[in-house]
C-alpha cells in the first residue's frame, strides 16, 4: 500500500462559489481545503464502510464511501481518514473518537464530511477498534444515514465546540 501525502484543494477541484480554510491535523499535516455550502444527501439503504490502519490511514473503502466522498478508490486507499474533514467538525469530537477507541470501545457519532469536490456530507459513524491477538490492527468504520434532527441538533452544538 502507497501512503499518500496530503494534497491541497485546487478550485479546479471544486463546482462553484467556496470558502477557503488552512487545516491542521493532531499529527501535525496541513492541508488547504475548499468549501462549497453544498450538501450531498446520504443516498437511502447504503452504507459507507472503511477500514484504517492504527495510525487511521485507509486500508479499505467500499463502493458507496467512493461514490459518496467523490475520491477515487486510489486516492483514498493509503490516504489518512481525515482527508474528508470538514472545518465545521470540532477537534474535540475527533479526540473523543480516539479516547473511545484506545479504550478499546465502540464510537459513535454524527459527522459532517469533506467530499473531494468541496461539498459535503452528514453521517452516522460507528467505529470499533479490530483487535487480533490481543493487539489492535486497525479499525472498522460504518457510515449510515443520519436523521434530519439530529443533524439540525449538531449544526447548533459543534459551533459552540471549537
Amino acid at each position: 500500500m502507497v501512503i499518500h501525502a496530503l494534497q491541497d484543494m485546487l478550485p479546479s477541484d471544486v463546482a462553484g462559489a467556496y470558502r477557503e480554510y488552512n487545516l491542521t491535523y493532531f499529527d501535525g499535516a496541513q492541508r488547504k481545503v475548499l468549501v462549497v455550502d453544498e450538501e450531498v444527501p446520504y443516498p437511502e439503504g447504503r452504507l459507507i464502510v472503511s477500514r484504517t490502519d492504527p495510525q487511521g490511514i485507509i486500508t479499505h473503502a467500499n463502493q458507496s464511501f467512493v461514490d459518496m466522498s467523490g475520491f477515487t478508490m486510489d486516492e483514498l486507499i493509503g490516504a489518512p481518514h481525515y482527508i474528508l474533514r470538514h472545518p465545521d467538525m470540532p477537534p474535540v469530537a475527533f479526540k473523543g473518537l480516539w479516547d473511545t477507541l484506545a479504550r478499546g470501545e465502540t464510537w459513535q457519532g454524527y459527522v459532517k464530511n469533506l467530499r473531494r469536490d468541496g461539498r459535503y456530507y452528514w453521517v452516522k459513524a460507528t467505529a470499533i477498534p479490530n483487535v487480533r491477538n490481543g493487539q489492535v490492527v486497525g479499525y472498522t468504520s460504518v457510515r449510515r444515514k443520519p436523521s434530519r434532527q439530529k443533524i439540525a441538533e449538531c449544526e447548533k452544538l459543534y459551533p459552540t465546540l471549537f
